[in-house]
């Protein structure tokens, strides 16, 4: 694909907040754009990138005989509360209640999900 066909843009010189070189790389480029503090999008040129990258993993992975998973970023609380890291993980989590009034949370990680996956029938 050729450059001029790409949706996104690429900068002279990159936002006076950007600290890291790559970052800021990142950004002139085009391959991200930032949101707020912490918070990307992904151009096309990054989105491409990420699909190469899982691509490369993915084929290294099936050579090794490996299978991949994905697991959900919302969890049910009660998992968490379970492993009793509900109330101690830190940042502490962001919760909120689906429709049915549940509580659930944004998992930054998995292993409450995947305890409950591989655990006993």
């Amino acid at each position: 694909m050729r450059s001029t066909n790409l949706f996104g843009k690429t900068l002279r010189q990159a936002p006076a907040d950007a600290e890291n070189i790559s970052h800021k790389l990142l950004i002139r480029a085009g391959f991200i754009q930032q949101i707020a503090a912490g918070i990307f999008s992904l151009q096309p040129l990054g989105s491409r990138s990420i699909t190469k990258i899982r691509n490369i993993i993915r084929e290294e992975m099936d050579r090794a005989g490996a299978q991949e998973i994905n697991m959900p970023v919302i969890q049910p609380r009660d998992l968490w509360e379970e492993s009793g890291r509900a109330d101690t993980f830190v940042p502490p989590l962001a919760r909120f209640q689906d429709r049915r009034e549940r509580d659930m949370v944004i998992a930054p990680t998995h292993e409450e999900t995947a305890t409950e996956w591989l655990g006993p029938a």
